[in-house]
């Protein structure tokens, strides 16, 4: 299985934005996020809105997408990284095969900067993130406006 890597040079089609949000809406763990803020997210990336733009990050196997992972650019440095590993998802059916190390190699390797991701305390995954040199640094906190 390869990796697709999209930008703002290699553009996603509708379709393609479509699938992904609906995939990363599906077998995300980490946050209960709107399809409208995964799309986004993906919007930003593909710089289909104003931004800095960023990565998806695809891999399909026989054009079903079993991996996927969205960075945004930030824009800063030192204080804030430079990238925002928004979303990672693997189907459920093919976790524990790789797939989720082989996404987060792929961003450290594709990725100017550094790189941040917000990961619940509890999740498992936090073991694979310091496996790959992530270290934990801050608790969020969010005041939400509606």
């Amino acid at each position: 299985m390869t990796i697709k890597t999209f930008d703002a040079f290699t553009r996603l089609s509708i379709i393609d934005i479509n699938r992904i949000t609906n995939f990363l809406f599906e077998y995300s763990d980490e946050a209960r996020d709107t399809k409208s803020a995964i799309r986004k997210s993906l919007l930003y990336a593909a710089k289909e809105i104003p931004g800095l733009g960023g990565y998806v990050f695809v891999v399909e196997r026989n054009n079903d997408i079993v991996g996927a992972a969205v960075v945004n650019k930030t824009g800063m440095n030192e204080y804030i990284p430079e990238n925002l590993l928004v979303y990672i998802a693997v189907k459920t059916s093919f976790r524990e095969k790789g797939i989720a190390k082989m996404l987060i190699e792929h961003t450290i390797k594709y990725c100017d900067g550094d790189i941040s991701t917000h990961i619940n305390k509890h999740n498992p995954a936090i073991k694979l993130f310091e496996k790959q040199g992530f270290k934990p640094r801050n608790i969020e906190m969010r005041l939400v406006r509606n």
